[in-house]
Formats: structure tokens, C-alpha cells, sequence
């Protein structure tokens, strides 16, 4: 009766979601083309209370992640003791990870020469962003390489340096798994405070209906529809991409390498892709996924928070696409012929940009600034692309965390930390 009741305030809590995205949509609508601009509307209703509660939710989830991610890491590494299981569970995560990432580039690039969405569109008027966009800092391979290496940790937690972090978590499992006994108070301690973390979570998750709501709301309040046809084909390339990579790729490598159902992996796991949607944020995921897999799936928890939040940093498949297609689309608008060794080394950054790219919102606009470079495209298409950037990381973010998902069930399997009766059951 009790795990009855369990199961019905968890139910509610995702119907509640999904009706709180619903209503968004139609009250931002609504907004949109019923409601006047004006002081009140502008003022106050977009900017002011569907703004300050929505970026609210959203600090809330943030303020979460560096200490979640922390621990989640420590205990995972920890709790599979072997270093060189870890380092098995680790090497197959990253390359998986990383293949995909590769594949996502290349799909969108097939696709966006496919739909051709710049082709005819005059880039010209944009040169007024110019300033906005170079603003923008991309960051080097050689000095992404260094990053991973923390020169002082307690910096690296204090500005959400998430590479570093994990990093320096994952030192500090495997030294505490070594030690065992001899540090049995220190991880105690970290196993505690990763509870009390996964209980602030949902904690702050029982507000992710109002925070959903106004997400929403101010999203299709300031853009509504007609601003989408500027860029309707754009749009349609990279929903398309994602499309193939989330169902197609991901999916026949679930059933390839585990022969779990894909259809209903991915009802099970849909909940967790539309809160992802409504939040567009990989690292506000991270929790419900693990917790998701563990319930639904049957994966071990020893390698989901590993792998989890390894992927919420690493794993930007969704972004990588929006990258490619944002190629394909800005040297068509500018007129600008890529030959083959151009893609070749748009896969080739794209993939290594998604190394390191926080789980934040809009954050692939200033990775695509690095794609841009390598290329020699004008950065200016990037001011264009911002208008509508909102959907498409909603969209982008839950592909990102579905692949994660995907990935850690393989690797579960692999590593006989799947149990397939917990599958078949949900």
C-alpha cells in the first residue's frame, strides 16, 4: 500500500509537469497575439514574473549541481572499488561519448546539405552583432587539455569548473576506495552529504511544475510562431538531426549492444527527455536520471553516477548537431563553398568543443564561436541564430541526456550491473 502510494505522488509529480509545459505553451501563446505590448505585459508579466521565477527554478538547479556532481563522482569511483574496473567503466564511457558526439556532427552536416537552409537568405543586415558575437570567448584545444587539470580544486568547485571537478573527484573515490578501512570516516562522509544533496534535489524538483510554467510561458511569449519562418528550414535541419540521432543512432546501439526494447526504453525514459525540455539544462537532469535508470531500467547506481554526470559535461551530441547544421546553414548564407577537409575538421571541433561545455543553457552559442573560427565562417550568423536558440536547446538538451542514458545502460550491461528483470517489469 505505502509503495502504492509512492508510485502515485511520483506519477502525480510528472503530470503535473507535463501540464505545467502544456499551459506554458498556450498562456505564452496567448501573450503572444492576444495581450497588447505594454508596460504590464512586458514589464511585469514577461519580464518581471514569468522571468524571475522561471531563472528562480533554474539558479535553484544550478546551485546544485557543483556539490551533487561532486559526490555523485566520489561515490561512483568509490563504490566500484576496482581502479581497474573504473578505469574499464571510464575508457568505454569516454569513447562512446566522444564516437557519438563525432556522429552527431556528421549527421547534421548530411542533413543541412540535405534541406540546404541557407540557401537564399541574405546574412548582410547582421552586421550590426558583430560586437555581441566576438564578445564571446572560445577556448583553444591546447588550453581545454590543460583545463582538466586543476591547479587549485577549491577554485575549480568555487567557479563550477566542471572538467577539473571531475577530475578531482574521481582522484579522490579511487584513493578512498584504496584506503577502505583507513578512510572509512571521510567516505562515510561523502556518501552522507550525497544523500542530503539528492534530497535538496527533490526537494527543489517539487517546484520544477512552476518553474516549468514560466519557462515556457516566457519562451513562446517573446518569440512566438511568425518569428520562427525566417528560419523555418534552420530549424527543421537541426529537429531533423536530432530526430536521427536520438532514434535512430542512439536506439539501434541500445539494441545492438544490450537487445533491450528501444520503444520502451524510451517511453520509461521520457519523463526525465521532457523535464530536460523544459529546463534545457543536462546538469538539472542528473538526479532524475540516475534515479530513472536505477527504477525503470534496472542500472546500478554505482555506475550511473559515474557515467550520469561524466556525460552532463562531456556528452553534447545535441549541441554538436545544432553546430553542424549551423555551419552548413552560415556558409551557405554568406555564399561560401566548404570542401570535404572543411567538414573533416568541423567533425573534428565540433567534437572536441562538447569536451568541457557546461550543462547550462545556451551554452553551445559560444562553443559554435571556436567551429566558426576553424572554418574562417563569419561569426556574425551566430546573432541570427540566437532568436530561436531557446527551442532548439530544449530540444538539443533532452537528445543530450537520452544519450547518456544510453550510454550507461551499454556500459551497465557490459560490466554485469544490468539487471533486464527491472525492465521488463516497468
Amino acid at each position: 500500500m505505502e509503495r502504492s502510494a509512492k508510485k502515485t505522488k511520483k506519477m502525480g509529480l510528472t503530470t503535473r509537469i507535463f501540464i505545467a509545459l502544456l499551459a506554458g505553451v498556450v498562456f505564452g501563446v496567448a501573450l503572444c497575439y492576444l495581450v497588447p505590448d505594454g508596460s504590464f505585459k512586458n514589464d511585469i508579466l514577461v519580464e518581471g514574473v514569468l522571468y524571475v521565477v522561471g531563472q528562480g527554478f533554474i539558479r535553484l538547479m544550478k546551485m546544485l549541481v557543483v556539490p551533487l556532481v561532486f559526490c555523485s563522482i566520489v561515490c561512483g569511483s568509490m563504490s566500484i572499488g576496482d581502479t581497474k574496473k573504473l578505469g574499464t567503466v571510464g575508457v568505454r564511457s569516454l569513447i562512446f561519448y566522444l564516437c557519438t558526439t563525432a556522429c552527431a556532427v556528421t549527421v547534421a552536416l548530411l542533413v543541412g546539405n540535405l534541406l540546404n537552409p541557407g540557401v537564399g537568405l541574405d546574412l548582410s543586415v547582421l552586421q550590426s552583432t558583430t560586437t555581441q558575437v566576438e564578445s564571446m570567448q572560445a577556448t583553444s584545444l591546447t588550453e581545454t587539455l590543460l583545463n582538466i587539470i586543476p591547479d587549485n580544486p577549491i577554485g575549480a568547485l568555487a567557479k563550477g569548473e566542471m572538467l577539473q571537478i571531475i577530475l578531482f573527484a574521481l582522484i579522490v573515490g579511487v584513493i578512498l576506495a584504496k584506503l577502505g578501512e583507513r578512510a572509512e570516516t571521510v567516505g562515510s562522509f561523502f556518501s552522507q552529504f550525497n544523500d542530503v544533496m539528492m534530497e535538496m534535489t527533490m526537494m527543489v524538483m517539487s517546484l520544477a511544475p512552476v518553474g516549468v510554467f514560466c519557462l515556457i510561458s516566457r519562451t513562446f511569449a517573446t518569440i512566438g510562431f511568425s518569428a520562427f519562418l525566417p528560419l523555418a528550414k534552420y530549424m527543421v535541419a537541426v529537429f531533423l538531426a536530432l530526430g536521427i540521432q536520438c532514434f535512430v543512432v542512439y536506439l539501434s546501439m541500445l539494441k545492438l549492444f544490450t537487445g533491450l526494447n528501444p520503444i520502451k526504453f524510451i517511453k520509461n525514459f521520457f519523463p526525465v527527455m521532457a523535464f530536460a525540455f523544459s529546463t534545457a539544462t543536462s546538469n538539472a537532469t542528473i538526479p532524475l536520471s540516475i534515479d530513472t535508470l536505477a527504477k525503470k531500467m534496472g542500472v546500478s547506481k554505482r555506475i550511473s553516477s559515474f557515467t550520469i554526470p561524466l556525460g552532463a559535461t562531456i556528452n553534447m551530441d545535441g549541441t554538436s548537431i545544432m553546430q553542424g547544421v549551423a555551419v552548413v546553414f552560415a556558409a551557405q548564407a554568406f555564399g561560401i563553398h566548404l570542401d570535404m577537409m572543411d567538414y573533416i575538421t568541423v567533425i573534428g571541433t565540433a567534437t572536441l568543443a562538447s569536451v568541457g561545455t557546461a550543462g547550462v543553457p545556451s551554452v553551445g552559442l559560444v562553443t559554435l564561436t571556436m567551429v566558426f573560427n576553424s572554418v574562417g565562417l563569419p561569426v556574425e550568423a551566430i546573432g541570427l541564430i540566437m532568436g530561436i536558440d531557446r527551442i532548439l536547446d530544449m530540444t538539443r538538451t533532452a537528445v543530450n541526456i537520452t544519450g547518456d542514458a544510453v550510454c550507461t545502460t551499454i556500459v551497465a550491461h557490459q560490466n554485469k550491473a544490468l539487471d533486464k528483470s527491472v525492465f521488463e517489469r516497468s
